[in-house]
This record gives structure tokens, sequence and C-alpha cells, in this order.
């Protein structure tokens, strides 16, 4: 059996040891790009190896052309993977420390992207883990290298320029994955122009989740879905957000609900904000 969106806490720990199971550490914080690692030095579930959402699971920015958080590299991003010892036959767990809307829900999208099904994120993350008084350790872990094999996914995968061409096409939506308050243009206070692409719909990733940081049940995550695209297909819908990381929590949730798979517009709102001649709305739709 594998797992292919979501895992509990219990269900991970009954795994620890597998080696068959790779397990990575995605904790990250956007205001202190160090913490992450320095958390995971400290404590972190056995068998771990660390992610870096800016050094590993993202690829160098090019001013006035990509996001914040373009995609990496696909030969390095491989020699990565390889690295932390996944291959085809390997179950990959990402966690963070807030419930998966930063890194963990990056990783599981970018393997998805790269042919990997076998990939589930830990719901309720590192404090879910924690609380349930599961082991923890400071080793620092090494694996054996796999030989991790591609299979590209792009029909997952929204340019700019695949963006602009379904601006006017209603058999589309674009839904935005950000905070309702920098998705009307208040409060902006990452990037430098505030708003949203025209004709996109707020869709907060942080309403996938319940007060105790789990995603809600699959019947409750597909009416929210259901509701926000009515007659559009899920496979025309198109997410962003900031940098093209938490826009993939909400696929998640659209792929754990059951409702298959949409788009991510990777290159999201800093992207699209490169070049002053692509519209901008901060009217709330």
């Amino acid at each position: 059996m594998s797992y292919t969106t979501l895992i509990s806490a219990s269900e991970l720990f009954n795994q620890i040891g597998n080696p068959k199971w790779v397990i990575v550490d995605c904790r990250f914080s956007l205001d202190d790009a160090g913490r992450g690692l320095k958390d995971y030095l400290q404590l972190h579930i056995p068998g771990a190896v660390y992610a870096h959402l800016n050094k590993d699971l993202s690829g160098q920015i090019i001013p006035g052309k990509t996001g914040r958080h373009p995609l990496p590299q696909l030969e390095t991003f491989v020699k990565t993977l390889s690295g932390w010892g996944i291959d085809a036959d390997v179950q990959v767990v990402p966690y963070d420390d807030k419930g998966g809307p930063i890194a963990a829900a990056r990783l599981w999208w970018l393997l998805r992207w790269m042919g990997h099904d076998a990939v589930a994120v830990l719901n309720g993350g590192w404090p879910q883990w924690r609380n349930n008084g599961f082991p923890v350790t400071n080793k620092v872990e090494t694996r054996k290298p796999g030989n991790f094999t591609p299979r590209i996914r792009n029909n997952l995968l929204f340019c700019t320029e695949d963006v602009q061409k379904i601006l006017h096409d209603p058999s589309y939506r674009l839904l935005d994955s950000r905070s309702a308050d920098r998705y009307r243009g208040e409060n902006e206070t990452i990037d430098p122009v505030a708003g949203h692409i025209p004709g996109a719909l707020s869709a907060p990733f942080a309403n996938n989740l319940n007060s105790e940081g789990l995603f809600l049940s699959r019947d409750e995550l597909k009416a929210r879905f259901q509701k926000l695209l009515g007659n559009v297909l899920p496979e025309h819908a198109v997410f962003y957000c900031g940098s093209g990381v938490t826009a993939a929590h909400n696929l998640l949730a659209v792929s754990h609900a059951g409702l298959g798979y949409a788009h991510l517009y990777a290159g999201s709102w800093s992207e699209w904000i490169t070049s002053p001649d692509r519209p901008i709305t901060r009217k709330s739709l």
C-alpha cells in the first residue's frame, strides 16, 4: 500500500525504520531562512533528511523574469532526490511545522510533477508528531543513494503564457491561494506590487485546515472546492500564490478530496508582476 496525499502521525510511526520509506523534514521560515535547519539539527523525526526550501526545492532566481521560488533545475533536483535515497520503490513522507503549507506540500507537488506518486504529507506535521509523544532524535541522517528516474508531467504545470491565454476563458478558473487580505491588495509585505491576477477567485490555503492544524475531512474539502469551481472541471483549475509554494497546499487538498489534479502556476504572483504589461487588480471578486 502506498500513500499518495496525506498520512497520519500514527501511520508514519508504524513505519519508522522501514528502509523503503524516506522522511523529509521541510521546516522553513520565510522570515529566517536558516531556522528550519537549526530546528532540524536540534530535534527531528528519526530517519528524516532535511530539505531546504530555497536551496533544495527551488531553482535560481532570475531578477525581472522569475518569481521568488522558481522550480528547481531538473538535473540538479534529480541528484537531490537520489541523494536522499529516493527511487521508484520508495514511499516519501515530507513534513513541516505548519500543517503542510510551506515546503512539505511543495515537495509533494514536485514529486508528483516528477512522476512519483508514493508521496504523502504528514497531516498536522511536526506539532502533531510531538503531541502524540512519538520519538525524536538529533541524529543527522545519511541514506544510501537511490537512482531517481523522472517521468515529467508537464500537464500539471502552467507558465505565465498559459495563464495569459485563459484569463478570459470561462472554462478555466484561476484561484489565488494567498490570504484574503493579500488577494485584495491589502497588507502586502512580501512582494513589491499588491493585488491579484484579474479574474482570480480568493481561495486561501489556510482554509483547508481545522483549528488543530489538521486537514479538513475529504467531504469538507470536496465541498469547499466544488463551491469555488462551480461548473469548471477540476482539471481546468489553476492555483497560484505568492511564489508557487503555498498553492501546492490547495493542490494537495484538491487531490485528497478525490477531485483529481489541478494545475500549478509555478511562477505565481511574484513572477506575474515582473512585467508592467501584465494586468493586475485590487478589487475583490
